[in-house]
């Protein structure tokens, strides 16, 4: 199959872009067979992330899901695996040939009032398969450098300083840059283990002006029609905005890698492939770019 990642901030359309895409092309004339998921499906389990904050005590970037670290890198890549090998015939019994059925895992946001946990049940995919789609926050984010780290770290923290109150200010109140460091290393594994599949990429992003404000709207908005739907089990609005404070930081040192990848003798699969999508407020396209 086709391996497409689709990026972009929490609540900015994601899904909803991905769920239009497998409308409009698995019916005819193009009536393509899709598997999707997200990387929010390969967090690590609750258990597991309450311990790596033990284990990483001070660090707030891993005090909860949503850095590179939080997932399950191994559990991507064996689904991964296996969906490239899906079409593939299998050896059956007796003398019989077999295509394998996937399971994709999923991940319950609104397990242990909103910190989630992985479900017990997953989402089976049968064969043949056209495209997979994985779809998520830090899908193409790329780890820097260590000299890159140390430039980038140097002005971030004096951009905060010269900006009391600002989302930059109240993001990296009490990051570390031991905290940045871990989540760079962690990302390393992500590159190895899953961008090797991605063949096309799709980018969605807030206008470069304003490139966190609008995902607190976005993802209280989310929140809140996911607390509509299941009985009011979720966040309240101030750990929602909470929660994404630990998002940005991610953001501003590792978000550039999407186009660029690392350096120039690392850039990323899909370059050549990938497709840009700016976005208002109310989610409205200002501007496309080919990358």
């Amino acid at each position: 199959p086709m391996f497409v990642a689709v990026q972009g901030p929490q609540g900015s359309g994601k899904t909803h872009l991905t769920r239009s895409l497998v409308s409009s092309l698995s019916s005819p004339p193009h009536s393509l067979r899709f598997a999707v998921f997200s990387v929010d499906d390969l967090y690590l389990t609750c258990s597991a992330r309450q311990r790596l904050a033990a284990d990483n005590q001070g660090n707030k970037l891993w005090s909860g899901r949503g850095q590179p670290g939080t997932h399950d890198v191994q559990l991507g890549a064996d689904v991964l695996k296996l969906l490239r090998d899906i079409n593939v015939e299998q050896a059956g019994e007796p003398d019989v040939s077999t295509k394998a059925q996937v399971v994709i895992p999923n991940f319950d946001k609104s397990k242990y009032d909103g910190l989630g946990d992985r479900s017990t049940v997953g989402t089976p995919v049968n064969p043949p398969i056209d495209v997979v789609i994985l779809e998520g926050w830090c899908v193409g984010f790329y780890p820097l450098e260590d000299s890159e780290l140390d430039e980038q770290w140097e002005t971030v923290c004096s951009k905060a300083e010269a900006t009391p109150g600002s989302i930059i200010q109240r993001a990296m109140e009490g990051i570390r840059k031991e905290d940045i460091e871990t989540v760079n290393v962690a990302l390393r594994g992500y590159v190895k283990e899953w961008y090797g599949f991605f063949e096309v990429f799709v980018q969605i992003q807030s206008p470069p002006h304003l490139p966190y404000e609008y995902i607190y709207t976005w993802r209280l908005e989310q929140e809140h029609n996911m607390k509509a739907s299941n009985g009011g089990i979720g966040m309240t609005d101030e750990q929602v905005i909470s929660f994404v404070d630990r998002f940005i930081p991610g953001y501003i040192f590792f978000g550039h890698g999407v186009k660029q990848g690392a350096s120039v003798e690392a850039r990323p699969p899909w370059v050549g492939n990938g497709l840009c999508v700016t976005i208002g407020e109310e989610r409205e396209v200002l501007e496309t770019e080919l990358f």
